[in-house]
């Protein structure tokens, strides 16, 4: 699968427009709590559904959960 060079760009370009007019300091508040959430046995669920809605990417989502759990590696077996 190929996907043409101007659906990137143009992505790029709506996730630029995207920080640019949302709440910063709303969208960091709402991506926050993810990670003390994580550490512990809450459903996170619903702090994920407050930072979507507060217009946190993906990305800073993820941040957010990776701090907490870490990346994964595979290890290779030989």
């Amino acid at each position: 699968m190929q996907i043409d060079e101007t659906v990137a760009r143009r992505q790029a370009e709506r996730l630029s427009k995207l920080r640019a007019d949302r709440s910063r300091p709303r969208s960091a508040r709402a991506s926050s709590p993810c990670a003390p959430a994580a550490k512990g046995k809450d459903n996170l669920m619903p702090f994920i559904y407050d930072a979507v809605k507060s217009y946190a990417t993906l990305g800073e989502i993820c941040d957010a959960l990776r701090d907490v759990f870490g990346t994964y590696e595979e290890v290779a077996i030989t």
